[in-house]
């Protein structure tokens, strides 16, 4: 069965020598998140995610979940480990003091949720959802709505759904047909059926407090109609105890490809009382609020699916026996030599490791920024955060997830046949992974996102407050005796950057295809310039560790080498992108759809 064991140097290296999360929370009026600490979460995170998660990720794929009159039934074990999260305190990490949590910050629970996610994935969206739904209830919630949902999210006693997608609409959400209808009491009857909701339904906690997207009878149609509502599934009674059950079931479960350990249901509301939170038709900018905390989290699923699908290909390629070293016999004393010494599994093995690492970077980094955001007294400075946030989440859904998929490829590859059959786990981690591409918005539809709403809504403002900092990375190290050949060429990417969203933006005035034609290869592009700007970053404390004499050179003189690969094997790859991109839209849209 294959193990999983969080990477703990390779994340105190970015987290500590990187972006000096420390500082970071002293500066920030977190003295109370001392080093010894974090040192203590992040140890006792590592053994509930490898000893008591990834243990029951096998078993949640094999037996998946179950649906008898319309109650779900969770896998062998899945259960327990949720009790034993929420009495451990896992899931309060980040939580409001005020409502039961820890008041720890972002950063440090997003580092726990990477050990939780890459050890058994389908299992961390159940708590992973309810951070979103408390956030967005925080956000935009009434004093008596935080204090009734938050005193129970937060601790994990319930459990929170986003419910968007209807049958007949996915993304266009303004097609969709719940209806809230308003009683004298204040209160709404909402009626609708809704898909795709994963975690809607199961056995882990005592409620389930739904955040519905529906339309009030005289809404304005479209987008601009939609409202949020708070639909528990049990209603809370005058003590803020679960009470009686509510108007709504779940239909069915969906027969998935991967994550079969998460239950994604359809559930229809048949009347069931709800609670407007925010105002009513701007539901949607209520929502946003958890479908971005969302965004962030899927991309991590692309990080973590690579990272459990690496230990395992680099495990087998230091075992499997298979022909001898094309330099000569490796290890003459056996019969073969193991595979990791062929360039080919090397090359695989190389992209797992540089993907991993600096996507690890970047998502780490914005766990910076939403530290920063949510703690920081100086207005400019949160203002600062939020909008690289904004700039970034698409990056990290799309480049993140694209990137993962293709690690956990390699994984499979690596292994050959033996990555196609069940027993080594590679193929569970490949259909695993597949889904990320998918929810909280297609890929495409986060380039969309990225080009059109940040880059060229904002006129280039939200881009360039971003290359502005790394043109200022470029011109303090381009004079460095080792790294300042690949600092030139981040430079030359970055400035390419700017003028690429020029040519798009001049095209789109013309024609407005051009954005969506140019959308992915864009993102993809923004992706691996990002990717080299933080694995820069990484070598130039690698490289300054190395210089002052450390006794750990094996591990920097790693991060060079991989740094190196990153550059000359993967970045490359941005300019097939570029050439893409400058196709336009014409070679795209001139098929009539009948000669498709």
């Amino acid at each position: 069965m294959p193990e999983y064991k969080a990477p703990l140097r390779d994340m105190r290296f970015v987290m500590d020598e990187v972006f000096d999360f420390a500082a970071g929370y002293q500066a920030l009026g977190l003295q109370d998140v001392e080093p010894d600490l974090v040192n203590a979460i992040l140890e006792e995170g590592a053994k509930f995610a490898g000893e008591v998660l990834a243990p029951l990720n096998r078993i949640g794929d094999e037996e998946g979940c179950h649906i008898e009159n319309g109650v779900v039934t969770t896998p062998k074990g899945f259960k327990e480990a949720y009790q034993q999260y929420v009495e451990n305190g896992w899931g309060s990490i980040t939580g409001p003091t005020e409502y039961g949590g820890q008041g720890l910050p972002a950063s440090l629970g997003l580092v726990i949720s990477e050990m939780v996610a890459s050890a058994n994935y389908a299992w961390s969206m159940y708590p992973g959802l309810s951070h979103g739904c408390a956030a967005a209830i925080r956000a935009h919630g009434t004093q008596a709505q935080k204090d009734l949902y938050l005193s129970k999210l937060t601790p994990g006693d319930w459990t929170g759904t986003m419910c968007l997608t209807e049958p007949h609409c996915g993304t266009d959400l303004g097609l969709i047909k719940t209806r809230a209808v308003p009683e004298a009491d204040g209160t709404y009857r909402i009626t609708g059926t809704k898909i795709f909701i994963s975690c809607g339904e199961h056995d882990m906690a005592e409620n389930i407090v739904h955040l519905v997207l529906a339309k009030l009878p005289d809404a304005p149609a479209g987008t601009k109609g939609i409202s949020l509502f708070i639909v528990p599934k049990f209603l809370p009674d005058a003590n803020g105890e679960v009470g009686e059950r509510n108007s709504l079931a779940c239909g069915s479960i969906e027969h998935k490809m991967g994550i079969k350990g998460s239950a994604t249901c359809v559930m229809n509301f048949e009347g069931a009382t709800g609670f407007l939170i925010g105002e009513i038709n701007k539901g949607l900018n209520c929502m946003f609020t958890m479908m971005n905390h969302a965004r962030l989290g899927t991309g991590m699923q692309g990080l973590c699916h690579g990272e459990a699908s690496y230990q395992s290909a680099v495990a087998y390629a230091r075992d499997r026996l298979q022909m001898r070293a094309l330099s000569g016999p490796a290890f003459p004393d056996k019969p073969a030599d193991p595979i990791i010494v062929h360039p080919d599994v090397r090359r695989m093995l190389l992209t797992m490791k540089a993907f991993n690492e600096g996507n690890r970077a970047l998502s780490y980094y914005t766990a910076q920024l939403l530290d920063k955001a949510h703690y920081s007294s100086d207005e400019a400075e949160r203002a600062d955060a939020e909008n690289q946030l904004a700039f970034l989440t698409p990056i990290c859904k799309a480049f993140m997830t694209e990137t993962g998929l293709e690690v956990t490829s390699h994984g499979v590859q690596v292994f050959g046949g033996h990555g196609f059959i069940r027993e080594w786990g590679q193929e569970q981690q490949m259909r695993d992974c597949r889904i990320a591409l998918l929810y909280e918005g297609t890929n495409g539809i986060q380039a969309l996102d990225l080009l059109g709403r940040k880059v060229l809504g904002s006129q280039g403002k939200m881009l360039m407050a971003f290359t502005r900092q790394v043109h200022q990375f470029c011109k303090a190290n381009e004079a460095h005796p080792t790294l300042g050949g690949y600092v030139k060429k981040l430079a030359q990417l970055n400035g390419q950057w700017g003028e690429l969203t020029t040519k798009i933006g001049m095209k789109a005035m013309q024609n407005r295809d051009e954005v969506g034609a140019a959308s992915v290869d864009y993102l993809m592009f923004s992706g691996y310039v990002t990717l080299a700007f933080f694995w820069l970053k990484m070598a130039l404390v690698a490289q300054q560790q190395l210089d002052a004499g450390t006794s750990e050179a094996d591990f920097y003189q790693t991060k060079l080498a991989t740094q190196e690969f990153y550059f000359k094997r993967l970045l490359p790859r941005a300019q097939a992108h570029v050439e893409a991109l400058e196709a336009g839209a014409d070679c795209l849209m001139q098929l009539t759809a009948e000669q498709f």
